[in-house]
Protein backbone atom coordinates (compact mmCIF):
# COMPACT_ATOMS: atom_id res chain seq x y z
CA UNK A 1 0.00 0.00 0.00
CA UNK A 2 1.30 3.46 -0.90
CA UNK A 3 0.64 6.23 1.59
CA UNK A 4 -2.37 7.11 3.69
CA UNK A 5 -5.86 7.72 2.32
CA UNK A 6 -7.19 11.20 1.69
CA UNK A 7 -8.89 12.35 4.90
CA UNK A 8 -12.22 14.21 4.83
CA UNK A 9 -13.22 15.31 8.33
CA UNK A 10 -16.36 16.84 9.84
CA UNK A 11 -16.49 18.42 13.30
CA UNK A 12 -19.69 17.29 15.07
CA UNK A 13 -19.61 19.05 18.43
CA UNK A 14 -22.39 21.51 17.56
CA UNK A 15 -24.63 18.74 16.24
CA UNK A 16 -23.97 15.33 17.78
CA UNK A 17 -22.43 16.93 20.84
CA UNK A 18 -25.13 19.46 21.61
CA UNK A 19 -28.00 17.06 20.94
CA UNK A 20 -27.14 15.09 24.09
CA UNK A 21 -26.57 18.17 26.27
CA UNK A 22 -29.09 20.41 28.03
CA UNK A 23 -31.77 22.06 25.91
CA UNK A 24 -31.40 25.14 28.14
CA UNK A 25 -27.93 26.15 26.93
CA UNK A 26 -28.27 29.79 25.79
CA UNK A 27 -28.11 30.54 22.09
CA UNK A 28 -25.36 33.12 22.62
CA UNK A 29 -23.15 30.47 24.24
CA UNK A 30 -23.65 28.16 21.27
CA UNK A 31 -22.90 30.99 18.86
CA UNK A 32 -19.68 31.85 20.74
CA UNK A 33 -18.54 28.23 20.51
CA UNK A 34 -19.40 27.96 16.81
CA UNK A 35 -17.50 31.18 16.08
CA UNK A 36 -14.48 29.92 18.03
CA UNK A 37 -14.50 26.61 16.13
CA UNK A 38 -14.49 28.57 12.88
CA UNK A 39 -11.12 30.11 13.83
CA UNK A 40 -9.28 26.81 14.43
CA UNK A 41 -8.59 25.77 10.85
CA UNK A 42 -11.25 23.05 10.81
CA UNK A 43 -12.52 22.71 7.26
CA UNK A 44 -16.01 21.26 7.80
CA UNK A 45 -18.15 22.12 10.83
CA UNK A 46 -21.64 20.71 11.43
CA UNK A 47 -23.76 23.56 12.83
CA UNK A 48 -26.63 21.39 14.09
CA UNK A 49 -29.81 19.69 12.93
CA UNK A 50 -32.97 21.07 11.38
CA UNK A 51 -35.31 18.62 13.09
CA UNK A 52 -38.49 18.61 15.15
CA UNK A 53 -37.95 20.10 18.64
CA UNK A 54 -40.50 17.57 19.87
CA UNK A 55 -37.89 14.82 19.50
CA UNK A 56 -34.70 16.89 19.77
CA UNK A 57 -35.41 20.00 21.89
CA UNK A 58 -31.68 20.84 21.91
CA UNK A 59 -32.03 21.90 18.27
CA UNK A 60 -35.13 24.04 18.77
CA UNK A 61 -33.34 27.37 18.16
CA UNK A 62 -31.33 26.59 15.05
CA UNK A 63 -32.78 29.61 13.24
CA UNK A 64 -31.48 31.96 15.95
CA UNK A 65 -28.04 30.37 15.84
CA UNK A 66 -27.88 30.74 12.07
CA UNK A 67 -28.91 34.38 12.29
CA UNK A 68 -26.28 35.24 14.93
CA UNK A 69 -23.12 33.30 14.12
CA UNK A 70 -20.29 34.70 11.98
CA UNK A 71 -19.36 32.42 9.06
CA UNK A 72 -15.68 32.29 8.15
CA UNK A 73 -14.76 32.22 4.46
CA UNK A 74 -13.28 28.90 3.40
CA UNK A 75 -15.08 26.86 6.06
CA UNK A 76 -17.75 24.42 4.97
CA UNK A 77 -20.78 24.52 7.26
CA UNK A 78 -22.82 21.34 7.10
CA UNK A 79 -26.02 20.22 8.80
CA UNK A 80 -28.44 17.37 9.29
CA UNK A 81 -32.03 17.34 8.02
CA UNK A 82 -34.16 14.21 8.10
CA UNK A 83 -37.09 15.29 5.93
CA UNK A 84 -38.20 17.80 3.30
CA UNK A 85 -39.31 20.31 5.93
CA UNK A 86 -35.85 20.35 7.50
CA UNK A 87 -34.18 20.69 4.11
CA UNK A 88 -36.39 23.67 3.25
CA UNK A 89 -35.53 25.37 6.56
CA UNK A 90 -31.83 24.91 5.86
CA UNK A 91 -32.14 26.39 2.37
CA UNK A 92 -32.85 29.76 3.93
CA UNK A 93 -29.30 29.73 5.29
CA UNK A 94 -27.55 28.33 2.22
CA UNK A 95 -25.02 29.94 2.03
CA UNK A 96 -23.33 30.01 4.50
CA UNK A 97 -24.53 26.42 4.80
CA UNK A 98 -23.28 24.17 2.03
CA UNK A 99 -25.97 22.62 -0.14
CA UNK A 100 -26.50 18.91 0.38
CA UNK A 101 -24.84 16.78 -2.27
CA UNK A 102 -27.16 14.27 -3.91
CA UNK A 103 -25.98 10.84 -2.82
CA UNK A 104 -27.84 7.61 -3.18
CA UNK A 105 -27.26 4.72 -0.81
CA UNK A 106 -29.07 1.68 0.48
CA UNK A 107 -28.93 1.49 4.26
CA UNK A 108 -29.64 -1.00 7.00
CA UNK A 109 -29.03 -1.42 10.72
CA UNK A 110 -27.45 -4.69 11.78
CA UNK A 111 -29.54 -4.44 14.98
CA UNK A 112 -33.30 -4.66 14.51
CA UNK A 113 -33.89 -3.39 18.06
CA UNK A 114 -31.75 -0.28 17.62
CA UNK A 115 -33.36 0.38 14.23
CA UNK A 116 -36.74 0.60 15.93
CA UNK A 117 -35.47 2.67 18.87
CA UNK A 118 -33.57 5.09 16.63
CA UNK A 119 -35.64 5.37 13.43
CA UNK A 120 -38.98 3.80 14.38
CA UNK A 121 -38.45 1.30 11.57
CA UNK A 122 -37.67 -2.39 11.67
CA UNK A 123 -34.71 -3.84 9.81
CA UNK A 124 -37.18 -5.39 7.36
CA UNK A 125 -38.77 -2.00 6.69
CA UNK A 126 -35.33 -0.50 6.03
CA UNK A 127 -34.56 -3.21 3.50
CA UNK A 128 -37.91 -2.61 1.80
CA UNK A 129 -36.74 0.91 0.83
CA UNK A 130 -33.79 -0.31 -1.23
CA UNK A 131 -35.52 -0.77 -4.62
CA UNK A 132 -36.89 2.78 -4.59
CA UNK A 133 -33.49 4.24 -3.66
CA UNK A 134 -31.78 2.31 -6.43
CA UNK A 135 -34.43 3.43 -8.92
CA UNK A 136 -33.86 7.08 -7.95
CA UNK A 137 -30.11 6.68 -8.41
CA UNK A 138 -30.63 5.14 -11.83
CA UNK A 139 -32.93 7.97 -12.88
CA UNK A 140 -30.32 10.50 -11.74
CA UNK A 141 -27.45 8.65 -13.41
CA UNK A 142 -25.71 8.50 -10.04
CA UNK A 143 -23.29 6.05 -8.49
CA UNK A 144 -24.39 3.82 -5.64
CA UNK A 145 -23.43 3.54 -1.99
CA UNK A 146 -23.83 1.09 0.86
CA UNK A 147 -24.53 2.17 4.44
CA UNK A 148 -24.56 0.00 7.54
CA UNK A 149 -25.35 1.01 11.12
CA UNK A 150 -24.00 -0.87 14.14
CA UNK A 151 -21.60 -2.58 11.77
CA UNK A 152 -19.70 -4.47 14.49
CA UNK A 153 -22.41 -5.09 17.05
CA UNK A 154 -24.92 -3.59 19.45
CA UNK A 155 -25.95 -3.73 23.07
CA UNK A 156 -29.01 -5.81 22.11
CA UNK A 157 -27.70 -8.43 19.69
CA UNK A 158 -24.04 -8.62 20.67
CA UNK A 159 -21.20 -8.89 18.18
CA UNK A 160 -21.69 -8.72 14.42
CA UNK A 161 -19.09 -10.89 12.71
CA UNK A 162 -17.26 -9.90 9.54
CA UNK A 163 -19.10 -12.72 7.77
CA UNK A 164 -22.49 -11.35 8.85
CA UNK A 165 -21.53 -7.82 7.81
CA UNK A 166 -20.35 -9.00 4.38
CA UNK A 167 -23.56 -10.95 3.89
CA UNK A 168 -25.64 -7.79 4.37
CA UNK A 169 -23.33 -5.68 2.22
CA UNK A 170 -23.40 -8.34 -0.51
CA UNK A 171 -27.17 -8.31 -0.50
CA UNK A 172 -27.10 -4.55 -1.08
CA UNK A 173 -24.27 -4.63 -3.60
CA UNK A 174 -25.95 -7.32 -5.72
CA UNK A 175 -29.10 -5.20 -6.08
CA UNK A 176 -27.05 -2.24 -7.32
CA UNK A 177 -25.15 -4.51 -9.69
CA UNK A 178 -28.37 -5.98 -11.09
CA UNK A 179 -29.51 -2.42 -11.80
CA UNK A 180 -26.26 -1.74 -13.67
CA UNK A 181 -25.06 0.88 -11.19
CA UNK A 182 -21.48 1.01 -9.96
CA UNK A 183 -21.01 1.12 -6.19
CA UNK A 184 -18.17 3.44 -5.18
CA UNK A 185 -18.60 4.13 -1.46
CA UNK A 186 -19.50 2.50 1.82
CA UNK A 187 -20.43 3.90 5.21
CA UNK A 188 -19.95 1.97 8.46
CA UNK A 189 -21.50 3.51 11.58
CA UNK A 190 -21.09 2.48 15.18
CA UNK A 191 -23.63 4.16 17.47
CA UNK A 192 -23.33 1.44 20.12
CA UNK A 193 -19.54 1.78 20.36
CA UNK A 194 -18.63 -1.80 19.39
CA UNK A 195 -15.72 -0.95 17.09
CA UNK A 196 -12.52 -2.88 17.71
CA UNK A 197 -9.34 -2.23 15.65
CA UNK A 198 -8.90 -5.79 14.37
CA UNK A 199 -12.56 -6.05 13.34
CA UNK A 200 -12.63 -2.65 11.63
CA UNK A 201 -9.43 -3.59 9.78
CA UNK A 202 -10.90 -6.95 8.73
CA UNK A 203 -14.03 -5.22 7.42
CA UNK A 204 -12.08 -2.74 5.29
CA UNK A 205 -9.75 -5.44 3.95
CA UNK A 206 -12.67 -7.66 2.95
CA UNK A 207 -14.63 -4.82 1.33
CA UNK A 208 -11.60 -3.81 -0.73
CA UNK A 209 -10.97 -7.43 -1.71
CA UNK A 210 -14.55 -8.11 -2.81
CA UNK A 211 -15.43 -4.78 -4.40
CA UNK A 212 -12.45 -2.85 -5.82
CA UNK A 213 -14.78 -0.16 -7.16
CA UNK A 214 -15.37 1.04 -3.58
CA UNK A 215 -12.76 3.72 -2.92
CA UNK A 216 -14.57 5.96 -0.44
CA UNK A 217 -15.12 4.82 3.14
CA UNK A 218 -17.04 6.68 5.82
CA UNK A 219 -16.35 5.59 9.40
CA UNK A 220 -18.71 7.11 11.98
CA UNK A 221 -17.21 5.67 15.15
CA UNK A 222 -18.22 6.25 18.73
CA UNK A 223 -15.54 6.04 21.37
CA UNK A 224 -17.76 4.43 23.99
CA UNK A 225 -15.18 1.86 25.02
CA UNK A 226 -12.03 3.79 24.13
CA UNK A 227 -11.20 2.05 20.85
CA UNK A 228 -12.14 4.74 18.32
CA UNK A 229 -8.70 6.18 17.52
CA UNK A 230 -7.10 2.74 17.32
CA UNK A 231 -9.86 1.60 14.96
CA UNK A 232 -9.29 4.58 12.65
CA UNK A 233 -5.55 3.90 12.57
CA UNK A 234 -6.19 0.22 11.81
CA UNK A 235 -8.43 1.19 8.87
CA UNK A 236 -5.90 3.69 7.53
CA UNK A 237 -3.12 1.11 7.53
CA UNK A 238 -5.01 -1.10 5.06
CA UNK A 239 -5.99 1.78 2.75
CA UNK A 240 -3.75 3.69 0.36
CA UNK A 241 -3.49 7.08 -1.30
CA UNK A 242 -6.16 6.18 -3.89
CA UNK A 243 -8.76 5.79 -1.13
CA UNK A 244 -10.78 8.48 0.65
CA UNK A 245 -11.61 8.14 4.34
CA UNK A 246 -14.40 10.33 5.70
CA UNK A 247 -14.52 10.73 9.46
CA UNK A 248 -16.58 12.52 12.07
CA UNK A 249 -15.46 13.55 15.55
CA UNK A 250 -16.44 16.08 18.20
CA UNK A 251 -14.42 18.47 20.34
CA UNK A 252 -13.74 16.90 23.69
CA UNK A 253 -15.52 13.74 22.51
CA UNK A 254 -18.76 15.60 23.26
CA UNK A 255 -21.52 13.35 21.94
CA UNK A 256 -23.83 10.56 22.94
CA UNK A 257 -26.87 8.57 22.01
CA UNK A 258 -30.17 8.46 23.90
CA UNK A 259 -31.19 5.26 22.11
CA UNK A 260 -28.20 2.98 22.75
CA UNK A 261 -28.38 2.80 26.54
CA UNK A 262 -25.14 4.72 27.15
CA UNK A 263 -26.26 8.36 26.97
CA UNK A 264 -23.32 10.78 27.05
CA UNK A 265 -21.02 7.84 27.80
CA UNK A 266 -21.44 6.82 24.15
CA UNK A 267 -19.21 9.84 23.30
CA UNK A 268 -17.19 10.24 20.10
CA UNK A 269 -13.52 10.45 19.28
CA UNK A 270 -12.27 13.82 20.53
CA UNK A 271 -11.39 16.04 17.59
CA UNK A 272 -8.27 17.36 19.30
CA UNK A 273 -7.02 13.80 19.86
CA UNK A 274 -7.71 12.87 16.22
CA UNK A 275 -6.03 15.98 14.79
CA UNK A 276 -3.06 15.48 17.10
CA UNK A 277 -2.63 11.89 15.93
CA UNK A 278 -2.80 12.96 12.28
CA UNK A 279 -0.23 15.73 12.75
CA UNK A 280 2.19 13.38 14.51
CA UNK A 281 1.73 10.88 11.66
CA UNK A 282 2.81 13.58 9.20
CA UNK A 283 -0.70 14.30 7.89
CA UNK A 284 -1.17 18.07 7.63
CA UNK A 285 -4.58 19.06 9.01
CA UNK A 286 -4.27 22.84 8.83
CA UNK A 287 -5.70 22.92 12.36
CA UNK A 288 -4.24 25.02 15.18
CA UNK A 289 -4.27 22.46 18.01
CA UNK A 290 -3.89 25.09 20.71
CA UNK A 291 -6.91 27.05 19.46
CA UNK A 292 -8.80 23.77 19.25
CA UNK A 293 -7.98 22.95 22.88
CA UNK A 294 -9.23 26.37 23.93
CA UNK A 295 -12.49 25.55 22.13
CA UNK A 296 -12.76 22.41 24.25
CA UNK A 297 -12.28 24.46 27.42
CA UNK A 298 -14.95 26.88 26.20
CA UNK A 299 -17.27 23.96 25.45
CA UNK A 300 -16.79 22.63 28.98
CA UNK A 301 -17.94 25.98 30.36
CA UNK A 302 -20.91 26.01 27.99
CA UNK A 303 -22.13 22.49 28.83
CA UNK A 304 -21.16 22.70 32.50
CA UNK A 305 -19.03 19.59 32.85
CA UNK A 306 -15.66 18.14 31.92
CA UNK A 307 -15.38 16.53 28.50
CA UNK A 308 -13.66 13.31 27.55
CA UNK A 309 -10.62 13.92 25.35
CA UNK A 310 -6.95 13.71 26.34
CA UNK A 311 -5.04 16.33 24.36
CA UNK A 312 -7.27 19.03 25.89
CA UNK A 313 -5.96 17.99 29.31
CA UNK A 314 -2.26 17.27 28.72
CA UNK A 315 -1.74 19.33 25.58
CA UNK A 316 -0.16 18.22 22.30
CA UNK A 317 3.26 16.56 22.39
CA UNK A 318 5.48 19.61 23.00
CA UNK A 319 8.00 20.22 20.24
CA UNK A 320 11.03 22.50 20.16
CA UNK A 321 9.41 25.85 20.98
CA UNK A 322 6.82 24.35 23.37
CA UNK A 323 9.04 22.18 25.59
CA UNK A 324 8.27 22.51 29.29
CA UNK A 325 10.38 24.60 31.66
CA UNK A 326 12.89 22.23 33.25
CA UNK A 327 12.50 23.55 36.78
CA UNK A 328 8.73 23.98 36.81
CA UNK A 329 7.17 22.91 40.14
CA UNK A 330 5.22 19.76 40.83
CA UNK A 331 2.18 19.62 38.53
CA UNK A 332 -0.66 17.74 40.17
CA UNK A 333 -4.06 19.13 39.17
CA UNK A 334 -5.90 19.43 35.85
CA UNK A 335 -5.82 23.21 36.20
CA UNK A 336 -2.05 23.27 36.74
CA UNK A 337 -1.62 21.04 33.67
CA UNK A 338 -3.06 23.85 31.54
CA UNK A 339 0.35 25.56 31.68
CA UNK A 340 0.89 24.40 28.08
CA UNK A 341 -1.38 27.30 27.12
CA UNK A 342 -1.62 29.49 30.24
CA UNK A 343 2.09 29.43 31.13
CA UNK A 344 3.43 29.96 34.65
CA UNK A 345 0.20 31.46 35.98
CA UNK A 346 -1.37 27.98 35.77
CA UNK A 347 0.89 26.66 38.51
CA UNK A 348 1.58 29.69 40.70
CA UNK A 349 2.07 28.59 44.29
CA UNK A 350 2.73 24.92 43.45
CA UNK A 351 5.39 23.08 45.46
CA UNK A 352 8.96 23.54 44.19
CA UNK A 353 11.42 21.15 45.83
CA UNK A 354 14.41 21.90 43.61
CA UNK A 355 17.31 23.47 45.54
CA UNK A 356 18.68 25.10 42.39
CA UNK A 357 17.57 25.58 38.77
CA UNK A 358 17.62 22.42 36.65
CA UNK A 359 19.70 22.45 33.48
CA UNK A 360 20.57 19.67 31.06
CA UNK A 361 22.81 19.03 28.07
CA UNK A 362 19.67 17.82 26.23
CA UNK A 363 18.32 21.36 26.02
CA UNK A 364 19.86 23.85 23.62
CA UNK A 365 19.64 26.68 26.17
CA UNK A 366 21.67 24.72 28.76
CA UNK A 367 25.27 25.84 29.55
CA UNK A 368 26.61 22.32 29.17
CA UNK A 369 29.44 21.80 26.71
CA UNK A 370 28.74 18.28 25.43
CA UNK A 371 26.48 15.28 25.96
CA UNK A 372 27.76 12.28 27.96
CA UNK A 373 30.01 10.02 25.88
CA UNK A 374 29.07 12.00 22.78
CA UNK A 375 26.34 9.54 21.74
CA UNK A 376 23.34 11.88 21.83
CA UNK A 377 22.44 15.06 20.04
CA UNK A 378 20.52 18.09 21.24
CA UNK A 379 16.96 18.44 19.88
CA UNK A 380 16.87 20.63 16.81
CA UNK A 381 14.13 22.97 15.74
CA UNK A 382 12.27 21.62 12.74
CA UNK A 383 12.70 23.48 9.48
CA UNK A 384 9.81 25.84 8.79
Amino acid sequence: MAGYPKIVHTEEGMREGMQIESADIPVDDKVALLNALSETGLKDIAVGSFVSPKYTPQMAKMDEIMAKFTPKPGVKYSYTALNDKGIERAKAYTPPLSPKASEFATSCDMCDTFAQRNTNRTQEQQIATWPAKIAKAKAAGAEGGLSISNAWGSNWVGRVTTEQLMKMLSRMYNMWEEAGIEVTRVGLADANGWCMPHEVEASVVEIKRRWPSIKTFNLHLHNTRGTGLASIYAAMKVMDSTDTLSLQSAIGGMAGCPYCGNGRAASMIATEDLMHMFEEMGIDTGVDLYKLVECVWLAEKVVGHQLYGFVSKAGPRPHFDKLYAMDMPHIETMEQAKHFIYGKKAYEGAMTPWAKPITSWQRSEAPVAAPPAGVFELPKKAAS
